[in-house]
């Protein structure tokens, strides 16, 4: 089965509510199988335009990564990331190899 993953290109516009976000996700993600592969760091843009930070997310399937977005849970500690960042956000299955 191939996994999934959350990818997402975002520029923080509020560090401080980030925070809070940053609180609530960390902690939820474990819960539902979600892996940090990519958090920030360095990062060079070499074609397009991109927004300061990138974050890649790992789940065991593509359908844990769409249900742990939809979930109720997710969709309420989310709010805090929609206040403080601007961000283009992908759920993407990745190769069954």
């Amino acid at each position: 089965m191939a996994k999934g993953y959350w990818v997402v290109n975002l520029e923080v516009t509020d560090p401080e509510t980030y925070k809070q976000y940053q609180a609530f996700v960390r902690p939820f993600l474990a819960a539902n199988d979600g892996r940090f592969l990519i958090r920030g760091g360095r990062m060079s843009a070499v074609e397009g335009a991109l927004l300061p930070r990138v974050v890649v997310i790992e789940f065991p399937s593509y359908e844990r990564a769409l249900a742990t977005y939809h979930s109720a849970e997710y969709q309420q500690g989310m709010k805090a990331r929609l206040g403080a960042s601007s961000a283009n956000f992908a759920i993407v299955e990745g190769l069954d190899a």
